[in-house]
């Protein structure tokens, strides 16, 4: 992330859902300082964040970002990436926060495939107006963004698969998903689920998908009701084979290092899981 901020040299965009670590905040006013424009776009609201929220927004201004609070339908802009120049994009997972850089298990991606840099600047834009506009036409087909299309996506995602699917999410609480997996379950696909808890010494708070060793899509996007329904979410599939590999051989050492394994799809219990899911900072 660091590296992303510091490449900048025009301009960076980036979303906020909680942000008080302070060597991306100095880097981020390092930017400003040598001429980039950064224009930030901050979620309106955060579990016991509402108060550092207001407070997070002043100090961005008065760094001289161009700070924008969502306007739009959604309840919170869960969504976590940034784009530098228009031509590298980054989408993760986890917060700008010390807990999440220290001990929680997450994701980043960064990227220059032009499909992802101009969805992601393309949804920035639009979601930044007053009010938002409608989701824009030209995602691409590796972006997920909830809550319009991303449960058609991680269903179809999950019907593809053949052989497994592993994941790692600790809210696979949508009662929808839920039943996709336990049918896929029943009918040979072996499914393997990194829940709530201790990922080897970690917190588990990224959310990844593996379908067959062959596709990935990791982001901000949780498999629960709150996170499908009613969230602004960005997840991002990957199909480059090193990469799938890396992190299937990731996955596999996780479940070696984590009390109690994983957990089947028969196991998964859906609810209206309502809570926010995040860790605090």
């Amino acid at each position: 992330m660091l590296e992303l901020i510091r490449s900048a040299r025009r301009r960076l965009i980036l979303s906020v859902f909680r942000c008080q670590d302070f060597a991306i905040l100095d880097e981020i006013a390092d930017a400003v300082s040598r001429g980039v424009q950064v224009t930030a776009l901050l979620t309106p609201s955060a579990k016991n964040w509402d108060k550092r929220l207001q407070d997070l927004g002043l100090l961005l201004e008065s760094m001289g970002v161009k700070m924008t609070r969502y306007a739009g339908e959604h309840a919170k802009y869960h969504a976590k990436y940034m784009v530098a120049d228009g031509e590298t994009a980054l989408v993760a997972s986890l917060n700008f926060t010390s807990k999440c850089f220290d001990r929680t298990c997450d994701f980043i991606l960064t990227t220059q495939d032009p499909d992802v840099v101009i969805g992601l600047s393309a949804l920035f834009e639009a979601d930044r107006s007053r009010p938002p506009l409608a989701l824009p036409g030209n995602l691409g087909q590796r972006l997920l963004v909830g809550p319009e299309i991303a449960r058609t996506r991680f269903a179809r995602l999950i019907a593809r698969a053949q052989h497994q699917i592993r994941i790692i999410d600790h809210r696979v609480r949508d009662s929808q998903i839920v039943r996709l997996l336990q049918e896929r379950e029943r009918e040979g696909v072996e499914v393997q689920i990194l829940g709530q808890g201790d990922l080897a010494g970690m917190t588990s708070h990224g959310k990844l998908l593996l379908i067959d060793e062959e596709l990935a899509v990791f982001g901000s996007a949780s498999l629960a009701k709150p996170s499908l329904n009613d969230r602004r979410e960005v997840a991002v599939t990957v199909t480059d084979p090193g990469l799938v590999c890396q992190l299937s051989d990731y996955f596999t050492q996780l479940v070696a290092r984590t009390p109690g394994g994983v957990e089947t799809a028969s196991a998964a219990r859906a609810g209206d899981d309502l809570e926010e899911d995040e860790p605090e900072p």
